[in-house]
């Protein structure tokens, strides 16, 4: 166990907004306020990870599920009809509750039944410098695959998104404003 206090309060606290939030996100009706609450679990998530010494994987929480995904979610919600953006009533409201009860009973009997003792363990070092040191000697190469491979992502989803016909030659008059010559032309 911790000795500290201060982090098994923090832990508590966090765990305890993370779960209230994830609650409301089911729970209300508003998609807007669902996309808020579920923020405030991903922030909470994120601090979780603080209390358990794991900072780097902290940081990308708060970067990507708080921050991008949730403006993700939010330019989805925007876009969409009004008509269709409230948390209408379902058919599989009452299997989703006995799912999530059968998942919950799981994860208690797990958590009672398991030891988690960690006696004769010390503290948990810095870790985001090892993996930065792993992702720029190590694994090199698998990562500028992956940064490449989400390059050509993204512009394959930027032409398929794209209307047809928008690719229309540039006017003349362009490179008076601009300053620039269009391909074919010689600067005066």
């Amino acid at each position: 166990m911790m000795e500290d206090t201060g982090p098994v309060v923090a832990f508590w606290i966090l765990a305890a907004i993370t779960v209230g939030s994830a609650l409301m996100v089911v729970a209300v009706r508003n998609l807007v306020h669902a996309v808020v609450y579920l923020i405030l679990s991903f922030v909470g998530i994120g601090g979780l990870y603080i209390t358990l010494s794991a900072d780097f994987v902290a940081v990308t929480q708060i970067l990507i599920y708080a921050g991008a995904i949730s403006v993700l979610l939010l330019f989805a919600i925007v876009l969409t009809p009004r008509g269709s953006r409230d948390n209408a009533e379902s058919f599989l409201r009452l299997p989703a509750v006995l799912v999530a009860l059968l998942v919950g009973i799981t994860l208690g009997y797990v958590a009672l039944d398991t030891d988690w003792s960690i006696a004769g363990r010390g503290g948990f070092e810095e870790t985001a410098s090892e993996i930065g040191e792993l992702l720029l000697d190590k694994y090199v190469l698998p990562f500028e695959i992956a940064s490449v491979l989400l390059l050509v992502a993204m512009m394959g989803a930027i032409v398929i998104v794209r209307p047809e016909g928008t690719m229309e030659p540039v006017d003349p008059s362009t490179r008076l404003r601009t300053g620039f010559a269009q391909d074919g032309e010689a600067e005066a």
